[in-house]
């Protein structure tokens, strides 16, 4: 090999080199970070004095009582669709994953024989003497919120109309319904 190919290889060498370095200078000049003075985001918390960090509650809505008023029971048949996977409605109907749900309205929480309740509706049962139409709202919406410790897996119904037909269906599963709110 004579000097001539060898300097082409070294050229070559220290042109790829330079070339790196270039394009490393160029590309820090084209994308230069900019650091901010304080990292992160402030956030803004309202004094106690401010007017704006007044808050107001809201309604919680229309009560079940009045909601029952006009819940339909057909209705309630169609989402208690939902329920019919884990419980029964009949009477005399066969425990499922949860308890048959026939005459529940007044019924004692936890109380059904014949039945495996989780520890916490037991403990729930011995405080409450009975399902009434407030409490069955309450538990539908989230169950696992309202009772904590429940092993009732249901997510809950959001709709407050749908709970009170559910509630409004539940109630006719009954031989001797109980009476709505204000009858």
């Amino acid at each position: 090999m004579d000097s001539f190919t060898l300097n082409k290889i070294a050229g070559a060498v220290l042109l790829v080199l330079v070339g790196t370095m270039g394009i490393g200078i160029l590309s820090d000049i084209i994308f230069t970070p900019t650091i901010p003075d304080k990292p992160g985001y402030e956030i803004v918390v309202a004094s106690a004095e401010d007017e704006t960090s007044t808050v107001s509650a809201e309604p919680d809505g229309v009560p079940i009582g009045e909601r029952l008023l006009a819940a339909s029971a057909s209705d309630g048949e169609k989402v208690a669709k939902k329920c019919a996977a884990c419980h029964s409605f009949d009477a005399g109907g066969a425990n499922k994953v949860g308890p048959a749900l026939y005459e529940i309205v007044g019924r004692k929480p936890g109380g059904l024989d014949g039945f495996g309740y989780s520890s916490a509706m037991v403990a729930y049962g011995e405080e409450k003497p009975e399902w009434t139409f407030e409490n069955l709202d309450h538990f539908l919406e989230a169950p696992k919120k309202y009772i904590s410790g429940t092993s009732m897996g249901f997510a809950g119904l959001r709709k407050p109309q749908d709970r009170a037909d559910v509630i409004a269906y539940m109630r006719e599963q009954a031989a001797s319904p109980v009476p709505l709110p204000g009858e």
